[in-house]
């Protein structure tokens, strides 16, 4: 898990979390502090610091405080984001907007150190 950056982060963001999913994958979620609805099927847009911003329709896990993204999102943190310093994220509900800045040093010892114990 990656915390949140508190001085440019909403109260409600917690971070960013990578883990191990059934078949050796990786899933990537979103920690919020005030959840959203179980069954909310929110809009990410994550903005990686030197290239690109992406938005994906995601779904809620664990109670609605964590958000699920789509299974292409692991691509990203497989590869891209870990030469990138920093994502913004941008989590949108309805007319609710959680937004947070995610530091993201040490990301591709952390990822390749899970991948090797997901696939165990």
């Amino acid at each position: 898990m990656k915390t949140a950056d508190t001085a440019r982060s909403d109260p409600d963001f917690a971070g960013l979390i990578v883990r191990c999913a059934p078949q050796g994958k990786i899933d990537v979620m979103v920690a919020l502090i005030r959840p959203f609805p179980p069954r909310s099927r929110p809009k990410v847009t994550i903005a990686a610091t030197g290239g690109g911003t992406l938005t994906f329709d995601a779904r809620m896990a664990a109670a609605g405080a964590t958000v699920l993204l789509p299974d292409e999102v692991s691509a990203f943190a497989a590869g891209k984001w870990q030469t990138a310093a920093s994502l913004s994220v941008a989590v949108s509900e309805g007319d609710s907007e959680i937004r947070g800045v995610v530091a993201l040093n040490g990301l591709r010892e952390a990822y390749h150190s899970l991948l090797a114990s997901c696939s165990q």
